[in-house]
């Protein structure tokens, strides 16, 4: 049921988090490696991610449920786990209305209670229906469109506040594309067999979910055809993954009045108001998208846009309404899309429900049970020693003018440094949780409650304390407004993390990771922003033109991975990531080596330090994965697929090369004038 759009830079995708005890099965057994994991049976030369990670794909193959599952995966089902115990434990209990305990319990026993949603099955839907044939003309659609959006029930546009680009201290109300329910453009307009296979299932299950709502077979199948047309209109003039990677060409920062000449369909007086937004300026991020929705209001049939509508409300209610339509939407969306073969257990998904309604009140009660606090002092030396380590580097930098490196080294000072968890915490006293209201109108509740909490900002001072992710969140993220990184407590656990690790492993996992989200802000979305965040050239001609030029040499080499059959990485749409992927590995590595030159560490089990470094970092990205989500993932993640984040990221990194006596023999091999060297 929610919508939020962020605008940062993360190390992976992941729904859930993880603890930060150690309670897997793996027993490190080398100084913080688990060598179970290992494939001996590969040269390191040959194929360094199967032979780093051969071991843990063997003993975790994929199950029914997953459509990858790695390491993030891994970590995701232990802090489920855990989670549960303490939901659980909540909700067996009785709790005064309005405190942070009963909208907990309630909201997780609303969610595990399929008896009473399939009884109910689209009743709860249909008031929203309602709403939408209740409408007579176009205009009459500029207070629906954000009702139906402060709803959940999708948008042909998001609208939210985050910070200013230009004027990064300041918040600013923004649009940003949407409105296609298949998610990538790509799916409504490649020809391939395999993408056409996609769209043909995909309005099938349009009508099999209109039919589940009561609408006859043959108008059902009117309808997905409807639906198909519109959604195709909205993918054609959106953006494509790659052009939304260009922070200038997103930005585009108007008066409200210059807003109503761009898209005169839309009463922006209503609108605006309808979402409680009293501003004055905003930043249309995709223009020709936006005006797209104004041609499609008018250009389109009234009814139409109506049953458009409809279908956006049944698609974003499915997962609160009954098992069938629950089945159905798994049936297209996991099944057809990702090669799931069945869904997760409904406790799973009850947890991931009250995880991403009451976060940090979630993460309050997760920090205090499994949070070491030493594990926050050894992150903060961490963090230091690669914010050192990445100084050394730009000061050694060939191909930067003394002009630039200043610049970037004012901009490293500045970082802000976030770690486990917030100082203050989310007050969730205006969020009402009814157990006598359907499953759905809790989540719309929840839904309006997030909004409004969002549009609270427009037009205020940036809160730089703010945290764009749970404490109990397995990933990390830089955010280039506020030139800050953060590690929350989820991550700070094996195999990112291990207090009772030594340094070539702390540094080649977590280390990477650090250096990981510092590249970022220095990757070619990331070197855009200045210091204090905003959106301002800090270059030299000279020198952005020769960053260029190295970052091309990443887009060229991506390219020609072949991910699968006749299928081909999209260099420019995961440059980012690469660069961040790359810079961690040198800055973490220049970091190890200057930790450990006083005092140099043993070889053990037979693996030198340095090659313990790089084999705790593939440890990191081990899984497994299905043919359609591989497929599915190089359309939509700016990540490049785990195999690729070691087998593609190693051969551009000397130290590589000489812990494992890699020479011109080896597949993996990579000529020096051929590998990538920025920062």
């Amino acid at each position: 049921m929610k919508t939020k759009h962020l605008a940062f830079c993360a190390l992976a995708v992941v729904a859930t988090a993880c603890t930060t005890k150690q309670t897997t099965c793996e027993t490190p057994n080398a100084g913080g490696l688990v060598l179970e994991n290992l494939d001996t049976t590969v040269l390191p030369q040959n194929d360094f991610y199967q032979y780093a990670c051969g071991g843990w794909m063997k003993l975790n193959p994929l199950t029914p449920e997953y459509a990858r599952f790695g390491s993030f995966d891994k970590l995701a089902e232990n802090n489920r786990t855990q989670l549960r115990g303490l939901i659980e434990g909540i909700a067996a209990q009785q709790h005064e209305q309005g405190t942070i305990e009963q909208k907990i319990g309630d909201l997780y026993n609303l969610a595990m209670d399929s008896v009473r949603r399939n009884k109910e099955g689209v009743e709860p839907l249909k008031p929203y229906w309602a709403k939408i044939d209740a409408v007579t003309d176009v205009k009459e659609l500029s207070a629906l469109l954000p009702e139906l959006y402060m709803d959940g029930m999708g948008g042909m546009f998001i609208m939210y506040v985050d910070a200013d680009a230009m004027n990064s201290n300041m918040n600013l109300a923004q649009t940003y594309q949407t409105g296609y329910a298949m998610g990538e453009k790509e799916y409504y307009l490649d020809t391939d067999e395999h993408t056409t296979e996609i769209r043909n299932k995909y309005v099938e299950h349009v009508g099999k979910m209109f039919q589940l709502a009561g609408v006859d077979a043959e108008q059902a199948a009117k309808n997905a055809a409807t639906v198909l047309r519109i959604e195709t209109r909205l993918a054609t003039a959106a953006y494509s993954n790659v052009e939304l990677r260009n922070p200038h060409a997103n930005y585009n920062k108007m008066t409200v009045e210059q807003l109503k000449a761009l898209v005169p369909q839309i009463d922006w007086d209503v609108y605006l108001s309808t979402l409680g937004l009293a501003v004055n300026e905003v930043s249309v991020g995709q223009k020709e998208h936006l005006q797209e929705v104004g041609k499609v209001l008018v250009e389109e049939p009234l009814e139409d846009v109506k049953t458009y509508l409809k279908w956006q409300a049944i698609s974003s209610a499915a997962s609160s309404l009954s098992d069938e339509i629950y089945a159905q939407n798994f049936d297209f969306y996991g099944k057809v899309l990702s090669g799931k073969e069945t869904p997760s257990p409904r406790w799973k998904r009850a947890v991931s429900s009250v995880d991403g309604t009451l976060g940090e009140a979630v993460g309050q009660m997760y920090v205090k049970q499994y949070f070491p606090a030493e594990a926050k002092e050894r992150m903060l030396t961490l963090v230091s020693n690669l914010q050192t380590a990445l100084g050394q580097r730009i000061q050694a930098l060939e191909w930067m003018s003394d002009e630039t490196k200043a610049k970037a080294l004012e901009k490293l000072a500045t970082f802000r440094v976030k770690i486990g968890y917030p100082d203050e915490w989310r007050d969730y006293s205006a969020l009402n949780i009814d157990p006598q209201l359907p499953y759905l109108e809790n989540g719309i509740r929840a839904n309006r409650f997030e909004m409004a909490y969002n549009f609270s900002f427009a037009g205020q001072p940036v809160d730089k304390d703010k945290w764009l992710m749970t404490p109990q969140t397995v990933n990390a993220y830089y955010n280039p407004t506020t030139n800050e990184i953060c590690f929350p407590a989820g991550i700070l656990q094996y195999p990112f993390f291990d207090m009772n690790a030594d340094d070539a492993f702390n540094y080649g996992a977590i280390g990477v990771v650090i250096g990981h989200e510092m590249t970022h802000g220095f990757d070619d979305q990331g070197c855009q922003y200045d210091k204090d965040g905003n959106l301002n050239n800090w270059w030299t001609a000279e020198d952005k033109a020769k960053f260029d030029e190295r970052a091309q040499v990443l887009v060229n080499y991506f390219n020609n991975i072949e991910v699968a059959p006749g299928v081909f990485a999209n260099g420019q749409f995961t440059l980012g990531e690469n660069i961040a992927d790359h810079g961690g590995l040198q800055v973490s590595y220049q970091a190890f080596k200057n930790a450990t030159k006083d005092a140099p560490l043993d070889t053990i089990a037979g693996l030198s330090p340095e090659q313990r470094f790089f084999l705790s970092y593939a440890d990191v990205w081990a899984g497994n994965i299905r043919d359609e989500e591989v497929l599915s993932r190089t359309k939509s993640d700016p990540h490049s697929l785990g195999r690729w984040r070691v087998n593609g990221a190693l051969p551009h990194i000397a130290a590589w090369y000489e812990a494992f006596n890699v020479g011109q023999e080896s597949p993996m091999y990579l000529a020096p004038e051929n590998r990538v060297s920025i920062w």
